[in-house]
């Protein structure tokens, strides 16, 4: 168990803007910070962060809350390990208890899978270091490759026993499961028979983005014709290839930064890089890029570059990759090395001035470069030239912005010697084969929408339920200000009529509103604003300062989403970038005491409605049995509803 006090110390320090900002790039948005959805697939921003209440919200799925709810929804943290994670991130000491074996296998199946992993990884640097077969054989590639001490610790490398089933003998003897063995692919079961996946082999341990162990690659060390060189864990609950890249937790900031990803394709070329001093590269590990991995990667920043070495057969079949990071909108140059080098071995030769120096002077648009690779085999060929410049052109219309379209088709015109205009509409019959096959995938699409549009009702503004969203808002937000409350009290004048003169009292926001709705005996109608109303109440009159990060964190998740829910609502303009429109929303903070008052009173002319309706409802039910008592409740709750009017200054 984490004890409450260290609980507290980890939300007290903890900022979601730095958190968030370590999964996704965030760009500044008025007070609050903008993004793409780390939970879809988009290309306009619609995650909210907002620093000054410590909450964000994701507009495009719904879901929100504190930092905690991120790491629990982003990382599939349970609720010990995301404060675990939060306390690390901030060198916050926390107290852990040794798990049991009966606590090891009470732990559910995700869980178990990460435990075995991070086993697994802490027992291999252990073997890599601590054994006599370790150094001499694992530790002793590793300095071949050049990596120093540290960048060994820095990429957790390790080494696996060349025995049959050393790891599993220890994972067993330490109390885990064989199930969670095998299914995180470190053992083989056959039957009786239990064998160690990476028998013999370098480790390279595969994190997630936060650093949570997901799987291993490990290279064979001994000449062996019937064993693959690099062996990767197979999928399992907790590792998708397609949807990881390499290096990433040791990179996300550093390619946040510099607004750049440099994308190689192996463990080595990674490691290299960054010790070398550029330290914002990931690998595909081995494997054909992918949709999923290039989102990971326009998390955090617009631009790619790909590096390949001189191997151009591996080259072209690259060229894939490249239309894929088009079509997710990102921006992208290409880079190779001379040949007989890759990144790894280059970056080896050469100090961090003359890498950076290499990079930026070769790295290419990514059209300047598919020609150059294309036109090779293709210029003294006229069909295949026709046929470069149609992939090319294909290329191009991945491309979702217009402008960048034609910049880059003046471009391909240029080096490829051809017209603008055969370009344009080879683009244009592209675009238009395209949407073809689109409408044969979605039949009868319009006609499905039109039925949609014409049958779809109207759906009615529940007003009640708004204004009680809106009182839940204003106590968060202000609940514990003092405010100079203008109120219009019935006076007689000289001449004996009733007039509303104007009477100023100073109160605090929260017992403005309870008193308000004490007097006129208003209940809440929604079951979870009126538990919320209470509670934000009891809050207020016990504690002097009420702070919204604190009050957040003590709710539960159900109640915690709903309160992002309300206080996000009204920051949805700043992803339009209206400033830029000059349009200026006004705060409501400059007139908290006119926000308090109009939305109390709207809400009692919503309840004077009501029961004027109820009273009409009962005279039409019984026309022969009129009551006058009846009517002049109708005729008071007019009267009433006309005094509101004037004090709200707008006719009701």
């Amino acid at each position: 168990m984490i004890s409450a006090t260290t609980i507290d110390q980890v939300f007290e320090t903890s900022r979601v803007e730095e958190v968030i900002g370590d999964f996704v790039q965030l760009k500044k948005a008025g007070s609050n910070y903008k993004g793409l959805s780390p939970f879809s697939d988009e290309r306009s921003p619609s995650f909210m962060v907002s620093p000054v209440k410590q909450i964000w919200k994701d507009f495009s799925t719904g879901k929100g809350g504190n930092v905690v709810a991120f790491l629990m929804e982003h990382e599939h943290f349970t609720y010990p390990e995301a404060i675990k994670y939060l306390a690390r991130k901030y060198n916050i000491e926390i107290e852990e208890t040794e798990q049991s074996n009966a606590q090891k296998e009470a732990a559910n199946e995700r869980e178990s899978l990460y435990l075995v992993s991070d086993f697994a990884n802490t027992y291999f640097q252990k073997i890599l270091h601590k054994t006599d077969q370790g150094k001499s054989i694992g530790l002793s590639y590793f300095k071949e490759r050049g990596f120093t001490p540290e960048t060994i610790k820095t990429f957790d490398l390790g080494y696996s026993l060349n025995e049959w089933q050393a790891f599993t003998d220890e994972a067993l003897k330490q109390g885990y499961q064989l199930e969670f063995l095998e299914k995180t692919g470190l053992s083989i079961v056959k039957g009786e028979k239990r064998f160690d996946r990476f028998k013999g082999r370098v480790m390279f341990p595969i994190k997630s983005m936060s650093g949570r162990i997901l799987g291993f690659g490990g290279r064979i060390l001994i000449a062996d014709k019937k064993a693959a060189k690099y062996l990767n864990s197979p999928e399992s609950d907790i590792y998708h290839k397609s949807k990881v890249l390499y290096g990433i937790y040791n990179a996300k900031q550093s390619i946040a930064k510099e607004d750049n990803c440099y994308l190689v394709e192996g463990y080595t070329d990674v490691i290299q890089f960054h010790q070398t001093g550029i330290t914002n590269v990931v690998s595909s590990s081995g494997t054909a890029l992918t949709s999923e991995q290039i989102r990971l990667i326009n998390r955090l920043t617009k631009n790619i570059t790909v590096l390949f070495d001189g191997d151009a057969a591996g080259m072209r079949a690259s060229l894939r990759g490249i239309d894929l990071i088009l079509e997710q909108g990102m921006n992208v140059k290409v880079c190779t090395f001379p040949e007989g080098e890759d990144p790894d071995s280059f970056a080896k030769k050469n100090d961090l001035e003359a890498l950076q120096t290499y990079l930026e002077t070769n790295a290419k648009d990514f059209i300047q470069f598919k020609a150059n690779v294309l036109y090779e085999g293709s210029k003294n060929d006229p069909i295949k030239k026709a046929e470069t410049i149609r992939d090319i052109v294909n290329s191009i219309s991945k491309i979702p912005d217009t402008i960048k379209k034609e910049v880059y088709i003046q471009e391909c015109a240029r080096i490829m010697d051809i017209s603008e205009s055969v370009l344009f509409t080879t683009l244009a019959q592209i675009n238009q084969k395209t949407e073809k096959e689109d409408a044969k995938k979605t039949p009868q699409k319009q006609e499905r929408f039109q039925v949609i549009k014409h049958e779809q009702p109207v759906k009615k503004v529940d007003v009640q339920y708004v204004l009680e969203r809106k009182i839940i808002e204003i106590l968060l937000l202000y609940g514990d200000k003092v405010e100079d409350f203008e109120d219009l009290v019935l006076k007689e004048t000289e001449k004996g009529d009733l007039e509303l003169e104007p009477v100023v009292q100073q109160a605090r926001v929260f017992e403005k509103v309870y008193l308000d709705l004490q007097d006129d005996e208003m209940e809440f109608s929604n079951s979870q604003f009126k538990d919320l109303y209470y509670t934000i109440i009891d809050r207020l009159n016990q504690d002097e300062t009420f702070e919204l990060k604190t009050f957040i964190n003590t709710v539960d998740a159900n109640t915690a989403n709903e309160i992002t829910n309300i206080l996000m609502e009204d920051e949805r303009y700043t992803l339009d970038d209206w400033h830029r429109m000059d349009i200026f929303p006004k705060e409501k903070s400059h007139t908290v005491a006119q926000l308090v008052s109009e939305t109390i009173l709207s809400l009692r002319c919503f309840l004077i409605d009501q029961k004027v309706f109820e009273f009409q409802q009962k005279t039409l039910e019984h026309k022969s049995e009129i009551n006058r008592a009846v009517l002049e409740e109708v005729k008071d709750y007019s009267g009433l509803k006309m005094l509101l009017s004037r004090k709200l200054n707008r006719v009701l």
